[in-house]
């Protein structure tokens, strides 16, 4: 379990908001309007074109084949990263500032799901934990509604939770989900000391034992996923994140590699010897190919959609480069 910027965003730390100019630009509005919804208006006028402008960017980088799927996929992870520090920054300094904060007003934002792996699909959900060290205080309630209230005005879906230490660790001990959403957190911003104090946690009370329970959990969720997607891998419309053989089944293998053997990544489980160096190969080139699939997909659907469906596998087939007399021969080739 991480919570540092991982291996994912090693090379994903660039700010694109330009440094700390728009820090400062948010600073000055705040500085001239005292009302804090006006003011929060005013900054997300601010903020949209930056938003969009950074988003845009990525898709065409996407488009051009510049990036891979996976890069561009750790791009979108680290421009929603810089987004909430400086939302976080802007709300707890400007608009709920405390001048003498408790030991209660301690609030650390840790990324979860697919997004705490440091991977995002385009038009996938952000999945926020904002951990808190006791109860709840005023003060945190309105640093998250603010947070949050901005997120979704700026067009993002965000999945939340909001609890303490102690209840972090007592649902992690009972429910799979928590627990797996847990594994693969990464600290964002706030309070580190207290997402330290999270991690460890974690490891010395839920992740210390044979890991046999997890390993069961994990396999039968594969399992009741595979029936409800379909048994086979040869779908005509297959689902490129649940589907049998898709990037669910992919991070399915990495879980049980990390919570065994502390596999920070699948490379690492190849250093580890619980994959070959072929099977490691495969492993990756099947997920640079999926997140290749599954980024195309939600920029040509304008959403998020994991369906390989006919009406898009002729252009995502075009985009790939698949080429023949026919284009029914060329979707043929590439599927």
């Amino acid at each position: 379990m991480s919570f540092h910027a991982g291996t994912a965003l090693s090379q994903q730390r660039t700010d694109p908001f330009g440094g700390e100019t728009l820090r400062h630009e948010l600073g000055t509005i705040a500085q001239n309007d005292r009302n804090t919804e006006s003011c929060r208006q005013a900054a997300l006028r601010h903020l949209k074109p930056h938003v969009q402008d950074a988003h845009e960017r990525i898709a065409a980088r996407n488009a051009d084949r510049m990036d891979s799927g996976m890069q561009t996929a750790r791009a979108l992870c680290n421009l929603h990263d810089r987004l909430i520090e400086i939302l976080y920054g802007f709300v707890s300094s400007h608009l709920c500032r405390v001048r003498n904060p408790t030991d209660s007003e301690r609030l650390a934002l840790i990324a979860t799901g697919g997004y705490g792996r440091g991977l995002l699909a385009p038009f996938s959900d952000l999945d926020l934990l904002f951990l808190r060290p006791f109860k709840t205080t005023a003060w945190g309630e309105s640093v998250i509604e603010l947070i949050l209230l901005m997120l979704w005005d700026l067009g993002f879906r965000v999945g939340h939770a909001t609890r303490s230490l102690s209840e972090c660790l007592r649902l992690a001990q009972r429910d799979m989900v928590v627990r797996t959403s847990l594994l693969e957190a990464r600290y964002v911003c706030g309070d580190k000391a207290l997402a330290e104090e999270m991690r460890a946690g974690f490891q010395a009370e839920i992740a210390s034992g044979d890991g046999q329970d997890f390993v069961a959990a994990k396999l039968a969720e594969r399992d009741a996923r595979h029936c409800r997607q379909g048994e086979s891998r040869y779908l005509v419309e297959p689902n490129v994140k649940d589907g049998k053989g898709g990037l669910r089944d992919l991070q399915t293998l990495y879980w049980i590699g990390k919570y065994l053997y502390g596999a920070g990544s699948p490379s690492q489980l190849v250093e580890q010897g619980i994959f070959t160096h072929e099977e490691g190969g495969t492993f990756q080139a099947a997920e640079e190919f999926l997140w290749d699939v599954r980024c195309r997909l939600h920029w040509i659907a304008g959403r998020a959609e994991e369906r390989l469906s006919f009406d898009v596998q002729r252009e995502i087939a075009e985009q790939f480069g698949y080429r023949d007399v026919t284009p029914r021969r060329a979707v043929e080739r590439f599927m």
